[in-house]
């Protein structure tokens, strides 16, 4: 079966968009209150649920895994773009303003996604998305102990590219969600 990963990445941020910008519209930028800790732990909080899931089987409140998955995207996208504004830059954004800060932090993630496909030759289509799910909580522990030490590494390649890698699990997982439909 050949596959478009383009085209299927598209799709998903598509439905993530949509829910970003609408949220954007309801709440304005109330996301810019939170610390970049406080966005990881939003973060840690989805991926720790999809988890529980995908080990009960069962949903007492009924959110979907896969709107789990979602706002892990957004959540990704969020943090990125907390990244790179300042404490002068205003709470509140226009939405125009922040629909561009949403697709330039998309495609500089899509960008990296192509290139680790290149050298790993889509090996996410093979694996499980419980293991997508377990990638990403890694990822979240990185990214905590790095926010613990106060941004200093000695040898990690930082919080972004941290971001980008859960963005892109949970991306795949939403792609491997809709295929199992």
């Amino acid at each position: 079966m050949a596959t478009n990963t383009s085209a299927q990445y598209n799709a998903v941020i598509q439905s993530c968009k949509n829910l970003f910008l609408k949220k954007t519209k309801d709440y304005g930028t109330a996301w810019r209150i939170l610390r970049l800790p406080s966005i990881t732990d939003q973060i840690f909080i989805k991926a720790q649920r999809i988890r529980t899931l995908e080990d009960k089987k069962t949903s007492k409140v009924g959110d979907s895994i896969a709107g789990e998955y979602i706002g892990i995207v957004n959540y990704c996208i969020i943090a990125m773009m907390q990244l790179e504004l300042d404490a002068h830059t205003p709470l509140e954004l226009a939405v125009n303003e922040v629909e561009i800060g949403f697709d330039q932090k998309v495609s500089e993630t899509k960008e990296l996604m192509f290139a680790k496909n290149h050298d790993y030759g889509e090996a996410w289509r093979d694996m499980r998305i419980s293991s997508l799910t377990d990638l990403i909580l890694m990822k979240i522990l990185r990214v905590k102990q790095i926010e613990d030490n106060l941004g200093e590494t000695l040898a990690s390649e930082g919080v972004k590219a941290n971001y980008q890698d859960m963005m892109n699990y949970a991306i795949f997982a939403l792609i491997k969600l809709e295929r199992d439909f």
